[in-house]
């Protein structure tokens, strides 16, 4: 990895070292400052107007929430600068908006007026539903032999910003592999201080194949019957959101599931559920921290995300299942248009049981190692470490055949990346599978494509610690 580094290092520091720095502004999707900002940073402003434009369903005070001034405020020139820079961050980082701007407009004596000019996003996606059910593109592609069988199809009714107030209505009916019927509506503020929210959903989901345990080189092992389902779930869940600022949010969910498998999983593996159950119904609690302070949440070059949880499953000795954790980015430039992320996280569950529904671990989310995208590392505790080293090699905009105001270019910017990995998955039970109860560690090179409405997407060639090396795709979206 330290060789991969080096090199970029190298190329890059003689083509970028005399250069001027750059701003945010330079990278996609990031928040464009207007030239009209004043040149005397000692002298005092106050915040007159503020004048939102562009907006032709999200509600004014949507979008005035996320700044960080107001009217009649007292601001230096050189803070009132940067606060013109966070309050356009923050609102693109709603992710109500193709595009935002944010800046003085008007000037009369110490009083100046601002402008918030929002391009809006599309909200409503009746969307063609199709997505893999294993845990990544290249298992699927390699180990299931791209078998359509391992994909869910259906329809997405998605109405995003539903009543203008950021809400979200969600009603999924999904086929194929996994039957599922989806119902959330979410909703941010209910309160007059904008500080208070709540999101509701119901699930109901059977599906063909079951994953019932891991082999001892680390692959998941899965039980299938064509003419009946082995697994089905039904799930409620409530959540109260609390959001004090722009940059913090609290979340405090509680839910009730009714989980259930067929006969022949418990023969397959007598210790799916505890007591050698077929059937487990459940309430579960969990608390949830986020903090984001980035340029742009979805991909970002500067900034911090910090997230932390605790989960408690059941009430009585049977479901029983404590976990807490946490994650954190870290994002810097060092360079124009080059940047690091470091990225960690870590996990335990307690009390530590052989069920094998409380042991998934590395695989999933944010345990995942680049390079290990055809393994599952099951334990009770565990943590990672990640370091990637990115440079922009490009932007470019696409101008669209469509007559629209909002959705008349797309921006697309490249990333080159180098990365290395590290993690450390701890099991009292599986103490002689491949990867478990020692350090695991990869590195390998990318590109990163990334485009508006959150798009990213990750061509990875990795290596890992026993010599296996490949292409890896990788796509996120917020479609």
């Amino acid at each position: 990895m330290r060789y991969w580094c080096a090199v970029l290092l190298c190329i890059y520091f003689q083509q970028d070292v005399l250069a001027q720095s750059v701003k945010r502004s330079d990278t996609i999707n990031s928040p464009l400052v207007s030239n009209m900002l004043p040149s005397n940073k000692e002298e005092i402003k106050v915040i007159g107007d503020v004048i939102v434009t562009g907006n032709k369903k999200t509600k004014t005070y949507i979008i005035i929430r996320e700044t960080t001034f107001k009217r009649g405020d007292n601001i230096s020139s050189g803070e009132l600068a940067k606060k013109l820079i966070e309050s356009k961050q923050l609102i693109y980082n709603t992710g109500l908006f193709v595009d935002d701007s944010v800046y003085i407009s008007q000037q009369k004596g110490n009083v100046v007026s601002i402008n918030i000019d929002v391009k809006e996003r599309w909200y409503f996606f009746p969307l063609p539903y199709f997505r893999l059910v294993d845990r990544n593109f290249n298992q699927w592609w390699v180990e299931e032999n791209r078998s359509l069988d391992r994909v869910n199809y259906g329809i997405k009714f998605m109405q995003n910003n539903f009543t203008g107030q950021n809400d979200k209505l969600n009603i999924w009916l999904i086929g194929g592999y996994t039957q599922q019927i989806t119902l959330r509506y979410d909703l941010p503020f209910i309160d007059k201080k904008l500080t208070q929210g709540f999101n509701v959903g119901y699930t109901y989901s059977r599906q063909h194949e079951i994953n019932y345990a891991t082999s001892s080189d680390n692959k998941q092992l899965f039980f299938k019957l064509d003419n009946d389902y082995v697994r089905d779930i039904t799930r409620y869940d409530l959540t109260y959101s609390y959001r004090p600022d722009q940059r913090v949010r609290h979340f405090f969910r509680i839910s009730y599931t009714d989980e259930s498998i067929a006969d022949t999983v418990l023969k397959l593996n007598p210790l799916y559920y505890p007591n050698h159950l077929t059937n487990i119904k459940y309430l579960d609690f969990g608390y949830f921290f986020r903090y984001y302070n980035t340029d742009y949440n979805s991909y970002p070059t500067k900034g911090v995300i910090g997230e932390a949880f605790v989960y408690k499953r059941g009430l009585d000795n049977i479901t029983n299942l404590w976990q807490v954790g946490f994650h954190a980015l870290y994002a810097k430039p060092i360079l124009p248009n080059t940047f690091f992320h470091i990225e960690g996280a870590g996990s335990i569950k307690f009390p530590s049981t052989d069920y094998f529904i409380n042991q998934p671990l590395f695989g999933y989310g944010y345990y995942l190692l680049r390079g290990m995208e055809y393994y599952v590392v099951d334990g009770t505790a565990g943590a990672l470490g990640k370091f990637t080293l990115y440079h922009q090699l490009f932007k470019y905009v696409y101008k669209t055949p469509f007559h629209s105001k909002t959705h008349d270019k797309v921006p697309f910017s490249v990333y080159m990346k180098a990365y290395s990995d590290v993690g450390y998955s701890y099991s009292p039970t599986f103490n002689s599978n491949l990867f478990n109860n020692q350090l695991m560690h990869t590195w390998g090179v990318g590109l990163d494509v990334v485009s508006f409405y959150d798009f990213v997407f990750r061509f990875e060639y990795s290596f890992n610690q026993l010599g296996q090396n490949g292409l890896y795709l990788h796509a996120h979206s917020d479609f």
